[in-house]
């Protein structure tokens, strides 16, 4: 069975690997796909996302890194692909989530939503987190792989270059 795991991934943590990893040994093929809201203002462009997530995913010979933008069930149709995988890590995420299913399951009615709780060591984290700390040079070694703690600092220096004091 092929599963979607869609999202921002701006940037990849620990917490999507731990859902994309879980999903990785319980289907045959997990699609890993990149968001591109064009309405959205993203530290990272969608290239540079999915690089990354290439990077941290290679040893996974049953995930594809992918991107799409529209609508998340015409994406699943083209994919051929019934079942959409989100991850929660807090009940503040579910009613959003659950929305999100519901209006997905009336545009698309054979097209599933599952939900995969995040493990307790990773039910705080989001990229939004880890992208304030490392704006203030916090330690983020234990949010996100190396590959992309490096790609964060590099995109803040670059970042504050074009700051006027």
């Amino acid at each position: 069975m092929i599963v979607i795991y869609p999202g921002s991934f701006d940037p990849v943590t620990y917490g999507h690997i731990d859902i994309i990893e879980r999903c990785a040994k319980k289907f045959d093929k997990v699609i890993v796909s990149v968001l591109n809201n064009s309405s959205k203002k993203y530290m990272f462009t969608i290239e540079e996302r999915m690089d990354l997530l290439k990077k941290v995913l290679a040893k996974y010979d049953n995930v594809e890194v992918d991107s799409f933008n529209g609508l998340l069930v015409d994406y699943a149709k083209k994919k051929n692909c019934s079942l959409i995988v989100r991850g929660l890590r807090a009940v503040s995420d579910f009613e959003y989530e659950m929305q999100m299913a519901l209006v997905n399951k009336k545009l698309a009615d054979d097209i599933e939503t599952i939900y995969l709780v995040s493990q307790g060591r990773y039910s705080y984290l989001s990229s939004s987190i880890v992208k304030e700390v490392a704006m203030y040079g916090g330690n983020i070694s234990c949010f996100v792989p190396k590959e992309v703690e490096k790609a964060l600092k590099e995109k803040i220096k670059g970042e504050r270059s074009k700051w006027k004091y």
